[in-house]
């Protein structure tokens, strides 16, 4: 008994907007078995669907479904829709911020104490006690971002996979999509094939600015890269006009934590 495939009276439906999208349904007789059915759906209905007529929009053949409703009896469903096509690329971003303990403030507004005594000046420790600087958890710039790449087979291959690998967890050594060096960590990527042969790859990043000429109490001139860390040295020191013992910064440190790589090899 040959397979047959039909298009049902209930089919095209048709959504229009940014997204457009074409549903045909059909009915396929005469196999019990998905692999035959599925061929004979592609093989019934189009490659590619234009919706208004006009030959101006055509719609390709997104994903093809099929589903048993009786003995050699199958319904299925094509879809048609905007497919991103290789060389192309999405975009997403947040710049919701990170969290950062932070012992410093950037200054101190105000300082009061009771009638005849003077608020000892701690030069913008947080939260001094009498054994250390406990500090306050802040929110603080982090733009995090993700780009979706769909990439040509070709380029996929075991060495550039291994160098998604070797580049997770390091952040650029140089200029990269407009972050200067010591700006841009690279969060990992994770990627699949697609039926037409390309690669989908989804790339994460996070951003955060270097800055210059930061100030901590008597310390000036500290310059620090994004995603360098900073931690700062107290000592016990006399306060003569509060006539009590103080913590105050007497030392910044920079710490490089992340190693560095040239994300450029990502070559998006």
């Amino acid at each position: 008994m040959p397979i047959e495939c039909v298009e049902k009276f209930e089919s095209r439906q048709v959504t229009t907007g940014q997204n457009p999208s074409v549903e045909l349904r059909y009915v396929i007789r005469g196999t019990n078995e998905d692999v035959e059915a599925r061929t004979a759906l592609l093989a019934g209905s189009p490659a590619m669907y234009d919706p208004w007529g006009g030959g101006l929009l055509f719609l390709p053949r997104d994903t093809v479904t099929v589903q048993p409703v009786g003995d050699m009896l199958w319904e299925g469903i094509v879809r048609y829709g905007p497919v991103p096509q290789t060389a192309e690329s999405v975009f997403a971003f947040d710049t919701g911020g990170g969290t950062q303990h932070v012992t410093h403030s950037l200054a101190t507004v105000a300082r009061y104490a009771p009638p005849g005594k003077t608020a000892p000046d701690f030069k913008g420790a947080i939260g001094v006690t009498a054994d250390s600087v406990e500090g306050v958890d802040i929110t603080v710039p982090v733009y995090q971002f993700a780009e979706t790449h769909y990439l040509p087979d070709s380029v996929v291959t075991p060495a550039y996979k291994m160098t998604l690998f070797a580049l997770t967890g390091k952040v650029n050594s140089a200029g990269f999509k407009g972050f200067a060096a010591g700006e841009c960590l690279f969060l990992g990527a994770a990627g699949s094939k697609r039926g037409s042969g390309d690669w989908e790859i989804t790339f994460r990043f996070a951003g955060s600015p270097n800055v210059t000429n930061l100030t901590i109490g008597d310390i000036t001139g500290i310059n620090k890269k994004g995603w360098e860390y900073l931690w700062v040295r107290y000592q016990d020191t006399e306060d003569t006009a509060a006539k009590a013992l103080v913590k105050r910064p007497i030392a910044a440190y920079i710490e490089q934590v992340y190693p560095y790589g040239d994300l450029n090899l990502l070559g998006i």
